[in-house]
């Protein structure tokens, strides 16, 4: 059994309209995705998942494989990642087929290479965890933390208050870039986060969220930046 990439893309965008096709300093943002999944020589096919035949079309024009259509229950705005990994696994399963190991990456993560990748999916093998996601840590410390409160201004934890940056315990959040996953133990608990899961950490440069056209034009900057000669 091989590795199974599953680049979910969904038709749905609401906020930035066919976000997942839409250019992206010169090509369609999921072409990245594609091309660091396909350049990684990780998986044994790499497929997306989608409920659109734009998106579909142009997943196969950069290489990527769409065996089949996401369907309604899989596709609406409240079906998490999860679901639609299951439903891929399940649709492979009634064809013959299986794998061994799977990465979910969604489709508007530009800043991903292969080399993070196959970092990845190594460490999922080496250190037999439950999935290996990748992070990034907060840029402020979230212990020092403010919120409106009664038209008031507090610190949420207001023991850290004269804490020094330095001195607290580093946090990280998901980068939301891909999920390495062992199939099997994946199947029995559906859920993308288990007992040993491992963490690659990235720098701040390599990530950015995209929901909205403000998110959409810093990460274009980002990238040139990153991407100048």
């Amino acid at each position: 059994m091989g590795n199974l990439a599953i680049i979910t893309a969904r038709g749905g965008s609401k906020r930035i309209p066919k976000k997942n096709i839409k250019e992206f300093c010169g090509k369609p943002i999921i072409a990245y995705t594609i091309e660091a999944a396909l350049k990684s020589g990780m998986f044994e096919e790499v497929m997306v998942s989608t409920d659109s035949e734009d998106i579909a079309e142009i997943a196969k024009q950069y290489g990527a494989k769409v065996p089949f259509m996401r369907s309604e229950e899989a596709a609406n705005d409240f079906a998490p990642t999860a679901k639609v990994v299951e439903e891929v696994v399940l649709s492979y399963e009634k064809e013959g087929r299986s794998f061994e190991k799977l990465c979910c990456i969604y489709p508007t993560a530009p800043f991903l290479t292969a080399e993070r990748l196959k970092e990845a999916m190594q460490k999922l093998v080496d250190t037999n965890a439950f999935s290996v996601i990748p992070v990034v840590r907060y840029s402020f410390p979230p212990q020092r933390g403010l919120e409106i409160k009664d038209g008031v201004l507090k610190y949420i934890h207001p023991e850290h208050t004269f804490t020094r940056s330095q001195d607290l315990e580093p946090v990280y959040h998901d980068a939301g870039q891909f999920y390495c996953l062992d199939t099997k133990e994946f199947m029995k608990k559906l859920n993308l986060f288990g007992d040993t899961t491992k963490e690659i950490i990235l720098d701040e440069m390599e990530v950015q969220d995209i929901d909205t056209l403000t998110d959409w034009n810093l990460a274009e900057l980002k990238y040139r930046l990153l991407h100048e000669e």
